[in-house]
């Protein structure tokens, strides 16, 4: 750019700006003069000028006192500048030049990086015109939806908010504020959460656009929050000592699941008693608790947070929440406050069965919909009634798509099939519930009889109800029924769905996509097969545990379902079976599956990725016959499979990620040099192949597995997340010294029947930063509680079983301190342990979910009481832990722990002879219930003495619940 020097101004309308950038040092600069003038602003040289400390502009001065508010007062008021025609301005350079620019004319592209520039230059400057250009952009990038396009990072907000608070720019903070509510999923999945300033997070908790999946992600991220943020440790035992603790009152503990409020016990003692206490009285008296919620005026605090912007509703675990907690969530905030308490008590006190409650909810009162919910999770809330349910998600949330009712034995299948009726577009529903424990293991049954349930004769209301809703569904022009867009189902475990109710589902739906039966015990072979012949787009099925067998095979391997009618050779006939589309199937414990059946299907079976043949009669020829190249995942443990026609298929699917083969006594341990195969002409090994293919992620071996195949296959382990190491295998201490190396992103390890050392744990423990969870079953060496020292911050599951005879409760309490959030404990053969063993457990892990204590000394001699403290129990066993169990412990256990769904016990350890079985109508939620028996055995070295008589197992007593009836199974085994 030419240099110009000015002598004298003659133009009135013209005035000289000096700017200067006092941010640059002198030296750094171009040594020439520039010299530019505001008429020729679009051939500016922007490089050149922003490199500059200085820089002189001729600028029009009527143009400048009408666009800013700055030069208007420094040109036209009392000023000495106000007569002179060259003024010196000392600012940030690169501001001056884009307000110039602005003023005169030329348009600026506003972006996250030059915003706070620009807004700056506006104020300084009052550029009234800019100021509206800068909030017209950022209320514009702020209200985009599509976080996958967004522009604006967490870090950009935080210094947005920042200097608006400094500058006092009021729009930027409340966009500020409504941008961080409306996303606040986002916002707490950032890494920079913890940074954002504690006046921008609590204006977000008071929004009402507060938009978050549940109450417990509120409550995680201001914990997480908080913790960060405070320095001193001893603050978070007493919340209330901290000011930054006020924060969490804004959380809505009555909304949380119970099992995540009991964890919260263990670091914030007083916060997670306080919202335990609450959670209970809730679920103990919910009308009494609504009715004084109500005269309080703190209904509020039991409203649902759901927004216009919500796409995922999470009220699983939350033992509490009832169809009137669900509508008012739901009703109009500006509602009538003695309509709304109306309309709440008499959702509180209706018979949800009968139709007074449907024709209440079909009043003039309009029920808030909300479009963006694409998701809804009422897991483990055992006082839905789910009827009621549906019709509150039909209402609310017309744009639903996925439901998830896990573990909920309420949910019937009359509900389901209404269900699809009532809400068509919904595309996944899971009803998953616990598999019986009688089909998952190998067990010798001496009798099964069934009770009908109590419950089942409200069938007839519930049917009464139905009736009157469809009867009220518009009818289709066409007077065809609605099919729903169901493509995702999931059954698994309900062992009362029968045939019939499956061939009403095919009648419901053409896009089925992905079945799961498994467990559902009731099904025969012929209503599978029927209804896979009605439900033809089907391509993942997971159907363990049931009765399939050779109608469904014949089905499945049908030729030419798809075909069109042309001509089809003799060898492709195969590729246009339903088989032949299957790209997931699970057919473990199958055992109605015979081999020329299996022979058949996996002949057919070419395009499968997931495939598992667990406990099937799967021999090498069947295996053979397996023609597929996409494997990603496969199962074969406890069949008969060789090493041989195993290395034949692995070969072919290099993409596998997941290989389990434990308990294949066939995989029997080889030299290296007999595992060889013929490939085109030349033999290869087959641990070799397998380690340049596969880069595995999940692995189980046993039978034939030893350190020299480990050797082998390292390459192959580099990216393992799971190991399974079972019965028959030997790694060798070398090896298992060498796994963090070996397999660096492990996060669980399951070791059965393998030597162990203080050495080898250690430097698992110290090294596997990633390790969630740790079995141990019935390992040999020379290990001690030294390896208990190390902290496990990530371990949540623990199973210790037969391997720490020594434990005892000095042990038992160090493993609380360096394992704090354990979710999962299982500990067997302990014999050392005593009662206080109870409360170091339960104040250690008050977040257990699962307890397992077999053979533990004499931790239940003076009864169970420090174990109901953790109150999320869901699976609880106690058996051969001392004579101390009364005999209402099943009934006190229901009301105690309200998610309680497991119970197992013996027999011995009853101190008044027995057990009693409450009816159903009881129950709380508990679904199965394992009692085991044991029969006095004499001592072949003292038979003149009864003492030295000890107990041995004779059989156990299952009882199982699910909305029909109660069965009652009586089996051998010890389960």
């Amino acid at each position: 750019m030419a240099s110009t020097s000015i002598s004298s101004i003659d133009d009135e309308e013209t005035i000289v700006l000096e700017l200067t950038n006092p941010t640059l040092l002198h030296d750094e600069l171009p040594k020439e003069e520039i010299l530019i003038s505001t008429s020729e602003i679009e051939r500016w040289n922007l490089p050149l000028i922003l490199r500059s400390s200085s820089i002189t502009v001729r600028a029009n001065r009527s143009r400048l006192i009408q666009c800013s508010s700055y030069f208007r007062a420094l040109l036209c008021g009392s000023f000495s500048e106000s007569s002179l025609n060259h003024v010196l301005i000392q600012w940030n350079l690169e501001a001056i030049v884009n307000v110039l620019q602005f003023i005169f004319g030329c348009s600026l592209k506003v972006r996250p990086e030059n915003f706070l520039l620009l807004l700056e230059g506006a104020l300084f400057f009052g550029v009234e015109g800019l100021l509206l250009v800068c909030e017209s952009w950022f209320i514009k990038i702020s209200s985009e939806r599509n976080l996958s396009c967004q522009q604006l990072s967490l870090d950009t907000i935080i210094e947005f908010w920042n200097f608006a608070l400094e500058q006092g720019v009021a729009f930027v903070q409340e966009l500020c504020k409504d941008y961080l509510a409306r996303n606040f999923v986002w916002v707490v999945s950032c890494s920079s959460f913890t940074k954002v300033p504690y006046d921008l997070l609590y204006s977000c908790m008071e929004h009402p656009q507060l938009t978050v999946d549940s109450e417990k992600q509120i409550c995680e991220a201001l914990l997480h929050w908080i913790s960060d943020n405070t320095k001193s440790s001893e603050c978070a035992a007493t919340y209330c000592e901290n000011d930054h603790f006020d924060i969490l009152k804004k959380v809505k503990v009555c909304l949380l699941p119970l099992g995540f409020a009991a964890g919260l016990r263990r670091c914030f003692s007083q916060f997670g008693n306080e919202i335990v206490s609450a959670i209970l009285a809730l679920q103990t008296d919910f009308s009494s608790t609504l009715r004084d919620t109500i005269s309080e005026d703190k209904l509020d605090s039991l409203r649902i947070r759901i927004t216009e912007y919500s796409e995922k509703i999470v009220l699983s675990g939350c033992v509490h929440m009832t169809i009137a907690l669900l509508f008012m969530a739901v009703l109009p905030i500006d509602l009538d406050v003695t309509l709304k308490e109306k309309m709440i008590l008499a959702f509180d006190q209706l018979n949800y069965r009968s139709v007074d409650f449907y024709k209440i909810i079909e009043k003039p009162v309009k029920i808030l919909s909300f479009e963006a919910v694409r998701k809804v999770d009422i897991s483990r809330c055992p006082k839905l009634h789910f009827g009621a349910a549906v019709e509150w998600l039909r209402l609310a949330f017309p744009s639903l798509r996925m439901l998830k009712a896990s573990h909920c034995l309420q949910f019937r299948m009359g509900d389901l099939c209404y269900l699809l009726e009532r809400c068509p577009l919904v595309n996944e529903i899971d009803l998953t519930i616990d598999i019986s424990s009688v089909i998952r293991t190998k067990v010798s049954v001496i009798s099964t009889t069934a009770e009908k349930s109590q419950l089942s004769d409200r069938r007839r209301h519930n049917i009464t109800v139905r009736n009157y809703l469809l009867s009220n569904i518009a009818k289709p022009a066409l007077g065809k029924p609605v099919l729903s867009s169901i493509s995702k189902l999931t059954l698994e475990g309900r062992n009362d769905i029968s045939d019939m109710d499956l061939l009403k589902i095919s009648a419901l739906t053409d896009s089925l996509s992905y079945i799961n039966i498994k467990g559902c015990t009731l099904l025969t072979d012929v209503g599978i097969s029927t209804f896979f012949s009605k439900c033809l787009s089907i391509h993942s099925m997971v159907l363990s545990y049931t009765t399939i067998g050779r109608d469904s095979i014949l089905v499945l391997c049908a030729d030419n379902i798809f075909h069109d009618g042309a001509d089809v050779h003799d060898n492709q006939k195969h590729f246009h079976s339903m088989a032949s589309r299957l790209q997931q199937l699970h057919l473990d414990g199958c055992k109605g599956i015979d081999r020329n059946s299996m022979s058949q299907l996996l002949s057919h079976v070419c395009m499968v990725k997931i495939l598992s043949l667990r406990e099937t009669f799967l021999m090498d020829d069947a295996l053979c016959n397996f023609i597929g190249s996409s494997l990603e995942s496969l199962d074969v443990s406890e069949t008969m499979v060789s090493i041989l026609a195993l290395s034949s298929l692995l070969r072919r699917n290099p993409d596998l990620r997941c290989l389990k083969a434990t308990g294949c006594k066939n995989l029997h341990q080889i030299t290296s040099d007999e595992v060889t195969l013929t490939s085109g002409g030349r033999s290869k090994n087959f641990l070799h192949g397998l380690s340049k293919s596969c880069n595995l992620e999940d692995v189980a071996f046993g039978w034939g597995f030893s350190y020299v195949q480990m050797e082998e296959l390292v390459p192959a382990f580099a990216k393992v997340k799971e190991i399974t190491i079972g019965l028959g295998a030997s790694l060798g201490h070398h090896v298992l010294h060498a796994l963090p190396m070996i397999c660096p992103l492990i996060e669980s390890v399951v070791l059965t029947f393998q030597v162990i050392s203080d050495t080898v744990m250690r430097i698992i423990l110290e090294s596997l930063r990633y390790l969630r969870v740790l079995g141990l079953h019935c390992c040999l060496g020379d290990w001690t509680s030294f390896s208990f020292r190390t902290s496990m911050p990530m371990l949540r599951i623990l199973r210790l079983e037969w391997v720490s005879p020594w434990m005892t409760n000095d042990d038992l309490t160090l493993l609380t301190q360096n394992c704090s959030d354990l979710i999962e404990l299982s500990l067997s053969g302990c014999k050392l342990l005593d009662s206080y063993s109870q409360e170091i457990i339960s104040s250690g892990w008050p977040g257990l979910t699962s307890i397992h204590l077999e053979e533990c000394g004499k931790i239940t001699l003076n009864g169970v009481s420090s174990l109901f403290n953790c109150k999320g129990l869901e699976d609880l066993l106690l058996r051969h832990n001392g004579r101390g169990i009364r005999r209402n412990f099943i009934y006190h256990s229901a009301l105690k722990l309200p998610l309680l769904r497991k119970v197992a016990l013996d027999i011995c350890d009853a101190c008044e002879g027995g057990f009693d079985s409450p009816s159903h109508l009881e129950w709380q939620y508990i679904s199965a219930v394992r009692i085991s028996r044991c029969r006095p055995q004499r001592c072949g070295f003292d038979l003149q003495t009864t003492s030295s008589c000890k107990p041995v197992h004779k059989d156990t007593i299952i009882l199982e619940w699910n909305s029909k009836e109660l069965r009652t199974t009586i089996v051998k085994e010890r389960i």
